[in-house]
């Protein structure tokens, strides 16, 4: 991950105040199978259709951020609830 660790320390889910922590590979990779696959809605009920390359997840496990350029889209708009996938591991 190339967020600096003092960040990530302080972020927090923008909706739920959960602290936030990097996308393992296997998550990473569960939600790029089903991005490229045309399934994942964002909060806002918008289709994303980008693959992630990093990402950031509440501790809690229910929202994904994704990480663009360095800079983590922190906009509650923007997550993707993980209560869509089946077996989000």
């Amino acid at each position: 991950m190339s967020i600096d660790r003092r960040l990530l320390d302080i972020l927090v889910c923008p909706s739920s105040r959960r602290p936030l922590r990097p996308l393992s590979r296997d998550q990473l990779s569960v939600l790029n199978a089903a991005i490229a696959a045309g399934g994942v809605l964002r909060v806002d009920g918008s289709a994303e259709t980008t693959v992630l390359t990093e990402g950031l997840i509440s501790d809690d496990r229910k929202v994904i951020y994704r990480i663009d350029d360095d800079i983590p889209v922190l906009l509650v708009e923007s997550g993707i609830g993980t209560t869509q996938f089946r077996e989000f591991p």
